[in-house]
Protein backbone atom coordinates (compact mmCIF):
# COMPACT_ATOMS: atom_id res chain seq x y z
CA UNK A 1 0.00 0.00 0.00
CA UNK A 2 1.17 3.81 -0.83
CA UNK A 3 2.47 5.63 2.18
CA UNK A 4 -1.11 8.40 2.15
CA UNK A 5 -3.43 5.03 2.16
CA UNK A 6 -1.67 5.34 6.17
CA UNK A 7 -2.99 8.59 6.79
CA UNK A 8 -6.20 8.30 5.59
CA UNK A 9 -6.48 5.20 7.72
CA UNK A 10 -5.47 7.77 10.58
CA UNK A 11 -7.52 10.63 9.86
CA UNK A 12 -10.24 7.96 9.43
CA UNK A 13 -9.54 6.34 12.77
CA UNK A 14 -10.00 10.05 14.78
CA UNK A 15 -12.86 10.96 12.88
CA UNK A 16 -14.86 8.03 13.53
CA UNK A 17 -13.56 7.53 16.89
CA UNK A 18 -15.33 10.79 17.56
CA UNK A 19 -18.35 10.37 16.04
CA UNK A 20 -18.68 7.00 17.75
CA UNK A 21 -18.26 8.59 21.42
CA UNK A 22 -20.20 11.50 20.38
CA UNK A 23 -23.46 9.31 20.17
CA UNK A 24 -23.02 7.88 23.32
CA UNK A 25 -22.58 11.32 25.10
CA UNK A 26 -25.44 12.95 23.10
CA UNK A 27 -27.83 10.04 24.40
CA UNK A 28 -26.76 11.13 28.18
CA UNK A 29 -27.12 14.73 27.25
CA UNK A 30 -30.76 13.80 25.97
CA UNK A 31 -31.45 12.03 29.02
CA UNK A 32 -29.60 14.94 31.12
CA UNK A 33 -32.65 17.12 29.41
CA UNK A 34 -35.53 15.08 30.29
CA UNK A 35 -35.91 14.09 26.73
CA UNK A 36 -39.06 11.38 25.62
CA UNK A 37 -37.35 8.38 24.76
CA UNK A 38 -38.60 8.09 20.94
CA UNK A 39 -36.19 11.40 20.77
CA UNK A 40 -33.08 9.00 21.60
CA UNK A 41 -32.96 7.53 17.86
CA UNK A 42 -33.88 10.94 16.71
CA UNK A 43 -30.49 11.75 17.37
CA UNK A 44 -29.47 9.45 14.41
CA UNK A 45 -31.71 10.31 11.95
CA UNK A 46 -30.99 14.13 11.65
CA UNK A 47 -27.02 13.30 11.97
CA UNK A 48 -28.16 11.24 8.54
CA UNK A 49 -30.35 13.76 7.29
CA UNK A 50 -28.07 15.98 5.50
CA UNK A 51 -26.97 12.65 3.91
CA UNK A 52 -29.71 13.00 2.01
CA UNK A 53 -30.52 16.32 1.50
CA UNK A 54 -27.52 17.06 0.09
CA UNK A 55 -26.83 14.33 -1.94
CA UNK A 56 -26.41 15.88 -5.05
CA UNK A 57 -24.39 18.39 -4.06
CA UNK A 58 -21.37 16.64 -2.05
CA UNK A 59 -20.13 14.16 -4.28
CA UNK A 60 -19.91 17.66 -6.67
CA UNK A 61 -17.73 18.77 -3.75
CA UNK A 62 -15.70 16.20 -3.23
CA UNK A 63 -14.50 15.85 -6.96
CA UNK A 64 -13.85 19.72 -7.14
CA UNK A 65 -11.01 19.36 -4.86
CA UNK A 66 -8.31 17.36 -3.54
CA UNK A 67 -9.95 15.22 -1.30
CA UNK A 68 -7.67 15.57 1.64
CA UNK A 69 -8.70 19.56 1.98
CA UNK A 70 -12.79 18.02 1.53
CA UNK A 71 -12.17 15.92 4.23
CA UNK A 72 -10.18 18.99 6.66
CA UNK A 73 -13.09 21.10 5.94
CA UNK A 74 -15.92 18.90 6.81
CA UNK A 75 -13.54 17.77 10.64
CA UNK A 76 -13.69 21.79 11.15
CA UNK A 77 -17.28 21.44 10.58
CA UNK A 78 -18.11 18.83 13.10
CA UNK A 79 -16.30 20.58 15.80
CA UNK A 80 -18.60 23.25 14.77
CA UNK A 81 -21.53 20.97 15.62
CA UNK A 82 -19.45 19.63 19.15
CA UNK A 83 -19.25 23.54 19.82
CA UNK A 84 -22.98 23.83 19.73
CA UNK A 85 -24.11 20.86 21.22
CA UNK A 86 -21.87 21.92 24.02
CA UNK A 87 -24.48 25.06 24.67
CA UNK A 88 -27.33 23.03 23.93
CA UNK A 89 -29.76 23.59 26.89
CA UNK A 90 -32.74 22.11 25.03
CA UNK A 91 -33.42 18.85 23.76
CA UNK A 92 -34.29 20.62 20.11
CA UNK A 93 -31.25 22.80 20.21
CA UNK A 94 -29.21 19.41 21.03
CA UNK A 95 -30.98 17.94 17.93
CA UNK A 96 -30.00 20.58 15.80
CA UNK A 97 -26.68 20.76 16.93
CA UNK A 98 -25.89 17.34 16.47
CA UNK A 99 -27.55 17.47 12.90
CA UNK A 100 -24.21 20.17 12.26
CA UNK A 101 -21.79 17.30 13.07
CA UNK A 102 -23.80 15.14 10.68
CA UNK A 103 -23.68 17.88 8.20
CA UNK A 104 -19.47 17.63 8.56
CA UNK A 105 -20.25 14.09 7.91
CA UNK A 106 -22.13 13.82 4.96
CA UNK A 107 -19.56 16.32 3.26
CA UNK A 108 -16.67 13.88 5.17
CA UNK A 109 -17.83 10.57 3.40
CA UNK A 110 -17.76 10.72 -0.48
CA UNK A 111 -13.92 11.76 -0.38
CA UNK A 112 -12.72 9.29 2.46
CA UNK A 113 -14.24 6.08 -0.01
CA UNK A 114 -13.66 8.29 -3.27
CA UNK A 115 -9.78 8.65 -2.60
CA UNK A 116 -9.37 5.08 -2.05
CA UNK A 117 -10.30 4.70 -5.64
CA UNK A 118 -8.02 7.72 -7.25
CA UNK A 119 -4.72 6.07 -5.21
CA UNK A 120 -5.16 2.78 -5.67
CA UNK A 121 -5.69 0.07 -8.38
CA UNK A 122 -9.38 -1.71 -8.78
CA UNK A 123 -7.28 -5.11 -7.09
CA UNK A 124 -6.12 -3.60 -4.22
CA UNK A 125 -9.59 -2.21 -3.39
CA UNK A 126 -11.34 -5.42 -1.05
CA UNK A 127 -8.21 -5.24 0.75
CA UNK A 128 -8.02 -1.39 0.88
CA UNK A 129 -11.85 -1.78 2.07
CA UNK A 130 -11.20 -4.27 4.78
CA UNK A 131 -8.43 -2.70 6.54
CA UNK A 132 -10.24 0.94 6.03
CA UNK A 133 -13.97 -1.01 7.66
CA UNK A 134 -11.61 -2.81 10.34
CA UNK A 135 -9.93 0.14 11.22
CA UNK A 136 -13.16 2.25 11.29
CA UNK A 137 -15.10 -0.83 13.36
CA UNK A 138 -11.88 -0.40 15.27
CA UNK A 139 -12.49 2.96 15.84
CA UNK A 140 -16.58 2.35 16.65
CA UNK A 141 -15.41 -0.15 19.42
CA UNK A 142 -12.97 2.28 21.31
CA UNK A 143 -15.54 5.25 20.41
CA UNK A 144 -18.03 3.29 22.64
CA UNK A 145 -16.98 2.36 24.94
CA UNK A 146 -14.99 5.72 25.17
CA UNK A 147 -18.34 7.64 25.18
CA UNK A 148 -19.93 4.98 27.78
CA UNK A 149 -16.73 5.75 29.85
CA UNK A 150 -17.14 9.16 29.75
CA UNK A 151 -20.51 9.20 30.70
CA UNK A 152 -19.89 6.86 33.71
CA UNK A 153 -19.92 8.08 37.19
CA UNK A 154 -16.03 6.85 38.01
CA UNK A 155 -14.46 8.60 35.25
CA UNK A 156 -16.99 11.84 34.73
CA UNK A 157 -16.08 12.75 38.43
CA UNK A 158 -12.27 12.60 37.81
CA UNK A 159 -12.53 14.78 34.61
CA UNK A 160 -14.73 17.07 36.33
CA UNK A 161 -12.62 17.40 39.28
CA UNK A 162 -9.83 18.76 36.95
CA UNK A 163 -9.66 22.36 36.55
CA UNK A 164 -7.45 24.95 35.26
CA UNK A 165 -6.11 27.43 38.22
CA UNK A 166 -8.19 30.79 38.01
CA UNK A 167 -9.57 29.70 34.85
CA UNK A 168 -13.16 29.17 34.69
CA UNK A 169 -14.03 26.58 31.94
CA UNK A 170 -17.15 26.51 31.88
CA UNK A 171 -17.24 22.67 32.28
CA UNK A 172 -19.89 21.21 34.86
CA UNK A 173 -21.52 18.55 33.36
CA UNK A 174 -20.64 14.95 32.29
CA UNK A 175 -21.91 15.70 28.74
CA UNK A 176 -20.16 19.09 28.68
CA UNK A 177 -16.41 17.12 29.55
CA UNK A 178 -17.22 14.27 27.16
CA UNK A 179 -18.02 16.85 24.22
CA UNK A 180 -15.17 18.98 25.05
CA UNK A 181 -12.79 16.12 25.20
CA UNK A 182 -14.73 14.66 21.78
CA UNK A 183 -13.66 17.76 19.98
CA UNK A 184 -10.24 17.15 20.41
CA UNK A 185 -10.50 14.17 18.16
CA UNK A 186 -11.89 15.76 15.84
CA UNK A 187 -8.81 18.49 15.79
CA UNK A 188 -6.33 14.99 15.92
CA UNK A 189 -8.02 13.90 12.46
CA UNK A 190 -8.11 17.44 10.86
CA UNK A 191 -4.49 17.38 11.37
CA UNK A 192 -4.05 14.26 9.71
CA UNK A 193 -5.88 15.44 6.78
CA UNK A 194 -2.99 18.26 5.87
CA UNK A 195 -0.93 15.49 5.37
CA UNK A 196 -3.15 13.38 3.25
CA UNK A 197 -1.42 13.46 -0.53
CA UNK A 198 -2.77 14.77 -3.79
CA UNK A 199 -2.93 11.69 -5.68
CA UNK A 200 -2.49 14.30 -9.26
CA UNK A 201 -6.29 13.61 -10.22
CA UNK A 202 -7.46 16.63 -12.47
CA UNK A 203 -10.26 18.13 -10.28
CA UNK A 204 -12.61 19.83 -13.07
CA UNK A 205 -14.27 23.12 -12.23
CA UNK A 206 -18.33 22.13 -11.66
CA UNK A 207 -21.35 24.04 -12.67
CA UNK A 208 -22.90 25.55 -9.61
CA UNK A 209 -26.31 25.53 -10.77
CA UNK A 210 -28.35 23.52 -8.17
CA UNK A 211 -30.51 22.40 -11.35
CA UNK A 212 -27.78 20.82 -13.31
CA UNK A 213 -26.93 19.12 -10.04
CA UNK A 214 -29.68 17.85 -9.11
CA UNK A 215 -30.20 16.46 -12.88
CA UNK A 216 -26.51 15.17 -12.42
CA UNK A 217 -27.13 13.43 -9.71
CA UNK A 218 -30.54 11.77 -10.71
CA UNK A 219 -28.27 10.54 -13.76
CA UNK A 220 -25.83 9.07 -11.66
CA UNK A 221 -28.62 7.41 -9.94
CA UNK A 222 -30.21 6.08 -12.71
CA UNK A 223 -26.68 4.55 -14.01
CA UNK A 224 -25.78 2.63 -10.93
CA UNK A 225 -29.64 1.19 -10.49
CA UNK A 226 -29.69 0.01 -14.00
CA UNK A 227 -25.94 -1.77 -13.83
CA UNK A 228 -26.57 -5.22 -13.02
CA UNK A 229 -24.03 -5.51 -10.27
CA UNK A 230 -23.78 -2.03 -9.16
CA UNK A 231 -27.87 -2.35 -8.12
CA UNK A 232 -27.03 -5.80 -6.78
CA UNK A 233 -24.20 -4.36 -4.14
CA UNK A 234 -26.22 -0.66 -3.66
CA UNK A 235 -29.17 -2.84 -2.71
CA UNK A 236 -27.47 -4.70 -0.25
CA UNK A 237 -25.25 -1.59 1.02
CA UNK A 238 -28.43 0.07 1.37
CA UNK A 239 -30.10 -2.44 3.68
CA UNK A 240 -27.17 -2.93 5.87
CA UNK A 241 -26.71 0.24 6.63
CA UNK A 242 -30.17 1.11 7.49
CA UNK A 243 -30.06 -2.56 9.69
CA UNK A 244 -27.46 -1.60 11.14
CA UNK A 245 -27.82 2.14 12.64
CA UNK A 246 -31.07 0.66 13.88
CA UNK A 247 -29.60 -2.58 15.33
CA UNK A 248 -27.10 0.76 17.82
CA UNK A 249 -30.60 1.49 19.53
CA UNK A 250 -32.25 -1.75 19.47
CA UNK A 251 -29.23 -3.19 21.58
CA UNK A 252 -29.29 -0.46 23.96
CA UNK A 253 -32.79 -1.29 24.69
CA UNK A 254 -32.17 -5.17 24.39
CA UNK A 255 -29.82 -4.91 26.94
CA UNK A 256 -31.55 -2.81 29.58
CA UNK A 257 -34.28 -5.80 29.10
CA UNK A 258 -32.14 -8.93 28.77
CA UNK A 259 -29.04 -7.79 31.37
CA UNK A 260 -29.81 -5.01 32.85
CA UNK A 261 -27.23 -2.34 31.77
CA UNK A 262 -27.33 1.12 32.66
CA UNK A 263 -26.38 3.10 29.17
CA UNK A 264 -22.85 3.55 30.27
CA UNK A 265 -22.71 -0.22 30.14
CA UNK A 266 -25.07 -1.07 27.30
CA UNK A 267 -22.93 1.33 25.10
CA UNK A 268 -20.32 -1.27 25.04
CA UNK A 269 -22.04 -3.48 24.48
CA UNK A 270 -22.51 -1.84 20.49
CA UNK A 271 -18.50 -2.04 20.36
CA UNK A 272 -19.08 -5.90 20.65
CA UNK A 273 -21.02 -5.98 17.52
CA UNK A 274 -18.31 -3.88 16.16
CA UNK A 275 -15.43 -6.28 16.89
CA UNK A 276 -17.38 -9.29 15.15
CA UNK A 277 -17.58 -7.03 12.30
CA UNK A 278 -13.70 -6.05 12.24
CA UNK A 279 -13.09 -9.98 12.56
CA UNK A 280 -15.17 -10.22 9.76
CA UNK A 281 -14.41 -7.51 7.24
CA UNK A 282 -10.47 -8.51 8.29
CA UNK A 283 -11.32 -12.88 6.77
CA UNK A 284 -13.58 -11.34 3.93
CA UNK A 285 -10.49 -8.71 3.14
CA UNK A 286 -8.11 -12.08 2.59
CA UNK A 287 -10.20 -14.48 1.08
CA UNK A 288 -12.98 -12.57 -1.25
CA UNK A 289 -11.49 -11.66 -4.56
CA UNK A 290 -13.75 -8.64 -6.16
CA UNK A 291 -15.04 -11.38 -8.87
CA UNK A 292 -16.34 -13.17 -5.67
CA UNK A 293 -18.00 -10.67 -4.18
CA UNK A 294 -21.85 -11.70 -5.24
CA UNK A 295 -21.22 -15.39 -3.59
CA UNK A 296 -21.20 -13.48 -0.34
CA UNK A 297 -25.52 -12.74 0.00
CA UNK A 298 -26.33 -15.60 0.99
CA UNK A 299 -24.61 -14.62 4.80
CA UNK A 300 -26.99 -11.39 5.09
CA UNK A 301 -30.19 -14.30 5.12
CA UNK A 302 -28.16 -15.82 8.32
CA UNK A 303 -27.22 -12.42 9.94
CA UNK A 304 -30.97 -11.74 10.41
CA UNK A 305 -32.01 -15.21 11.45
CA UNK A 306 -29.03 -15.14 13.93
CA UNK A 307 -30.48 -11.19 15.48
CA UNK A 308 -33.81 -13.47 16.26
CA UNK A 309 -31.71 -15.62 18.83
CA UNK A 310 -31.01 -12.56 21.20
CA UNK A 311 -33.78 -13.25 22.67
CA UNK A 312 -33.21 -16.01 23.92
CA UNK A 313 -30.52 -14.83 25.89
CA UNK A 314 -30.58 -13.75 29.29
CA UNK A 315 -26.82 -14.61 30.03
CA UNK A 316 -23.84 -12.56 29.10
CA UNK A 317 -21.57 -14.76 27.34
CA UNK A 318 -24.39 -16.35 25.06
CA UNK A 319 -24.92 -12.54 24.20
CA UNK A 320 -21.68 -11.77 23.91
CA UNK A 321 -21.08 -14.94 21.36
CA UNK A 322 -24.37 -14.17 19.14
CA UNK A 323 -23.30 -9.97 19.04
CA UNK A 324 -19.52 -10.57 17.69
CA UNK A 325 -21.09 -13.50 15.10
CA UNK A 326 -24.05 -11.23 14.03
CA UNK A 327 -21.10 -8.64 13.09
CA UNK A 328 -18.68 -11.22 12.20
CA UNK A 329 -21.61 -12.33 9.51
CA UNK A 330 -22.26 -8.11 8.63
CA UNK A 331 -18.51 -7.42 8.17
CA UNK A 332 -17.82 -10.27 5.84
CA UNK A 333 -20.84 -9.39 3.18
CA UNK A 334 -20.74 -6.39 3.63
CA UNK A 335 -17.04 -5.39 2.99
CA UNK A 336 -16.73 -6.98 -0.83
CA UNK A 337 -20.23 -5.64 -1.71
CA UNK A 338 -18.79 -2.29 -0.75
CA UNK A 339 -15.60 -2.54 -3.12
CA UNK A 340 -17.84 -4.24 -5.73
CA UNK A 341 -19.71 -1.20 -5.71
CA UNK A 342 -17.21 1.53 -5.65
CA UNK A 343 -15.04 -0.62 -7.75
CA UNK A 344 -18.64 -0.10 -10.15
CA UNK A 345 -19.15 3.64 -9.36
CA UNK A 346 -15.62 4.71 -10.12
CA UNK A 347 -16.19 3.03 -13.65
CA UNK A 348 -19.56 4.31 -14.21
CA UNK A 349 -19.67 8.31 -12.93
CA UNK A 350 -16.33 9.15 -11.13
CA UNK A 351 -15.62 8.43 -7.13
CA UNK A 352 -16.92 11.26 -5.74
CA UNK A 353 -20.27 11.02 -7.57
CA UNK A 354 -20.59 7.41 -6.69
CA UNK A 355 -20.35 7.50 -3.22
CA UNK A 356 -22.54 10.42 -2.92
CA UNK A 357 -25.45 8.00 -4.43
CA UNK A 358 -24.42 5.07 -2.20
CA UNK A 359 -24.56 7.62 1.05
CA UNK A 360 -28.39 8.71 -0.50
CA UNK A 361 -28.75 5.15 -0.55
CA UNK A 362 -27.60 4.39 2.38
CA UNK A 363 -29.24 7.12 4.31
CA UNK A 364 -32.32 6.75 2.99
CA UNK A 365 -32.54 3.41 4.45
CA UNK A 366 -31.02 4.66 7.72
CA UNK A 367 -34.01 7.85 7.80
CA UNK A 368 -37.17 4.70 6.72
CA UNK A 369 -35.46 2.18 9.56
CA UNK A 370 -35.11 4.57 12.65
CA UNK A 371 -38.23 6.57 11.97
CA UNK A 372 -40.24 3.18 12.14
CA UNK A 373 -38.13 2.15 15.55
CA UNK A 374 -39.01 5.57 16.65
CA UNK A 375 -42.46 4.84 15.98
CA UNK A 376 -42.44 1.57 17.72
CA UNK A 377 -40.64 3.01 20.44
CA UNK A 378 -43.25 5.58 21.01
CA UNK A 379 -46.32 3.22 20.87
CA UNK A 380 -43.89 1.30 23.66
CA UNK A 381 -43.58 -2.04 21.57
CA UNK A 382 -41.38 -4.87 23.46
CA UNK A 383 -37.84 -4.97 22.11
CA UNK A 384 -37.75 -8.67 22.08
CA UNK A 385 -40.93 -7.93 19.31
CA UNK A 386 -38.49 -5.00 17.89
CA UNK A 387 -35.95 -7.78 17.77
CA UNK A 388 -37.80 -10.55 15.45
CA UNK A 389 -39.71 -7.80 13.26
CA UNK A 390 -36.12 -6.42 12.37
CA UNK A 391 -34.69 -10.07 11.84
CA UNK A 392 -37.00 -11.13 9.67
CA UNK A 393 -37.39 -8.10 7.39
CA UNK A 394 -33.62 -8.40 7.24
CA UNK A 395 -33.52 -11.88 6.46
CA UNK A 396 -36.59 -11.80 4.32
CA UNK A 397 -35.00 -8.91 2.33
CA UNK A 398 -31.34 -10.28 1.43
CA UNK A 399 -33.26 -13.38 0.62
CA UNK A 400 -35.52 -11.12 -2.10
CA UNK A 401 -31.89 -9.67 -3.06
CA UNK A 402 -30.34 -12.91 -3.96
CA UNK A 403 -32.94 -13.95 -6.19
CA UNK A 404 -32.86 -10.52 -7.81
CA UNK A 405 -29.20 -11.82 -8.66
CA UNK A 406 -29.60 -15.08 -9.92
CA UNK A 407 -32.51 -13.88 -12.07
CA UNK A 408 -30.16 -11.31 -13.33
CA UNK A 409 -27.15 -14.55 -14.36
CA UNK A 410 -30.02 -16.08 -15.90
CA UNK A 411 -30.34 -13.42 -18.64
CA UNK A 412 -26.64 -12.48 -18.82
CA UNK A 413 -23.37 -13.29 -16.84
CA UNK A 414 -23.21 -9.66 -15.08
CA UNK A 415 -19.49 -10.45 -13.75
CA UNK A 416 -17.70 -9.54 -16.74
CA UNK A 417 -18.14 -6.20 -15.78
CA UNK A 418 -15.76 -6.85 -13.09
CA UNK A 419 -12.40 -4.93 -13.94
CA UNK A 420 -13.95 -3.68 -16.99
CA UNK A 421 -12.74 0.00 -17.67
CA UNK A 422 -14.44 3.38 -18.57
CA UNK A 423 -15.88 3.63 -21.87
CA UNK A 424 -17.27 -0.34 -21.90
Amino acid sequence: MKRGFYTIMAAQFFSSLADNALLVVAIALLVELHAPAYLTPMLKFVFVLFYVILAPFVGAFADSMAKGRVMFISNTIKIAGCSLLFLASHQYFALAAYAVVGLGAAAYSPAKYGILTELLPPEKLVIANGWIEGLTVASIVLGTVLGGLLISPAVSAAILSFDFPAIDTGVDTVPEAGILLIAIFYGTAAIFNLYIPNTGVDHRILKKNPMFLMHEFGHCMKLLWTDKLGQISLAVTTLFWGAGATLQFIVLKWADAALGYPLSKAAQLQGVVAIGIAIGAVIAARLVSLRQSVKVIPLGIAMGIVVMAMILARDLWIALILLVLIGGLAGFFVVPMNALLQHRGHILMGAGHSIAVQNFNENLSILSMLGLYAILVSFDVHVYTVIMLFGLFVAVIMALIRQWHLRNQSIEDSLHLIGAHKGH
